[in-house]
């Protein structure tokens, strides 16, 4: 057989010359795509880059330059084909083109959470002091939904121009943006303020991954954030999907603002016969019992003693609310113990004083029920009082019968 005859068949046709300059093409760019993916390992090895992440652009990567390089190929052939192979000629390039398209976005994307992995892996949100990397990683974490967001908006927008109807309608949209731009403001208005809020949640600071909070009266850790909508995860594992306005709008508590350290009272209420330097000695034994102290405050004092009761508060610290909530729970109930077993009559009484059966108060003087004493009562018990009184009421009318 003539191998230069048949290369020569092969070559003198449409179909030839196009199949081998694709294929041709096509080893090439896998040839490339193998030598930059193996030098990018090394220097992604050398840099401590992790090889879970890097593996992530190796097929973008190499489908993007199979399709330039089928794309370049294959319109190189079909330019000098002729005018018989015009139609089939326009619709393979805007294929490829599309697919070109689609490669490029999907690079780009994988390039923007490559970057965001790699800045993500230098803040430890798994130390006590986090408050920097949940500022950073929610900050990412919106960046990078923006990012791709915008990468797909921007690849179907480049893909739609390549027909020539799509930009006639682009050039239409284009004039009467105003009005459409009214329209969907006023449609779209939660929407559009979600999604604002959303970009403002991210970059003030207000709120963070993994901060702890009280939102809609529930306390719980900041699971997701996202342009829209944000996910506190409960103490007692429900979910609550909150919009971003609300975070922009309503008061909230953050107990991991500043800091993960926090502060709280337990409360008791006692009989007055209580000793409250026995239950201040009592409480220090109590936490040198534990480790869930971090040994800043520990105070007991009587703030309150109204209502026959007295009114005992502890106030202690730990480093963070879970270990505070476990810590609070345990000096409760060493404290209760303590009062049953060492001082019974601190514990909560009701008094009831009943009187012998007859004694009445019976007025005396010059009126019953008036006293003598002219400070006992401002608008009663005398008639100085009463007198007092009619200035602010006014005298009562009577009738005449």
């Amino acid at each position: 057989m003539d191998l230069a005859g048949i290369w020569a068949d092969v070559m003198g046709t449409v179909w030839g010359r196009l199949v081998v300059f694709v294929v041709v093409a096509v080893v090439v760019a896998l040839v490339v795509t193998a030598v930059v993916s193996a030098v990018f390992r090394a220097v992604a090895k050398r840099r401590g880059l992790p090889e879970r992440a890097v593996a992530r652009l190796r097929r973008p990567f190499r489908w993007l330059v199979v399709t330039i390089a089928a794309w370049v190929s294959s319109g190189s052939v079909l330019s000098r084909a002729g005018t018989d192979w015009e139609l089939f000629a326009t619709w393979v390039d805007r294929t490829l083109h599309i697919a070109v398209i689609a490669s490029a976005a999907w690079f780009v994307g994988s390039v923007v959470s490559l970057t965001v992995d790699v800045l993500l892996a230098r803040y430890r949100t798994d130390v006590a002091d986090n408050r920097v990397a949940r500022r950073v990683r929610t900050q990412a974490l919106v960046i990078r939904r923006v990012a791709v967001a915008a990468i797909v908006l921007i690849a179907i927008a480049a893909a739609l121009l390549i027909f020539p109807a799509a930009q006639a309608l682009g050039t239409s949209l284009l004039a009467s943006a105003g009005v459409v731009s009214i329209i969907a403001g006023l449609a779209a208005q939660s929407t559009l303020g979600n999604v604002i809020a959303g970009m403002q949640i991210a970059f003030s600071g207000a709120v963070r991954v993994d901060d702890v909070v009280i939102a809609d009266g529930e306390w719980g850790r900041i699971e997701e954030i996202t342009l829209t909508y944000v996910v506190v995860h409960v103490w007692d594992d429900r979910r609550l999907v909150l919009p971003s306005t609300y975070f922009t709008t309503t008061p909230f508590e953050n107990w991991t603002r500043t800091s993960s350290q926090l502060m709280q009272a337990v409360e008791f209420d006692l009989d007055w016969r209580v000793d409250p330097q026995a239950m201040r000695e009592e409480l220090h034994r109590v936490l040198d019992r534990t480790e869930l102290w971090d040994h800043r405050v520990a105070v007991l004092q009587v703030t309150d003693a109204t209502g026959g009761l007295v009114h005992v508060r502890v106030l202690l610290t730990a480093v963070d609310a879970p270990t505070l909530f476990d810590l609070r729970c345990f000096v409760r109930e060493e404290l209760v113990r303590f009062l049953q077993e060492q001082h019974p009559d601190a514990l909560p009484q009701q008094r009831v004083l009943l009187s012998p059966a007859g004694e009445e108060h019976q007025g005396k003087g010059p009126r019953a029920g008036w006293s003598t004493d002219p400070d006992r009562g401002l608008f009663s018990g005398s008639r100085e009082a009463v007198a007092r009184g009619r200035d602010f009421t006014g005298p009562t009318p009577t009738s005449r019968g």
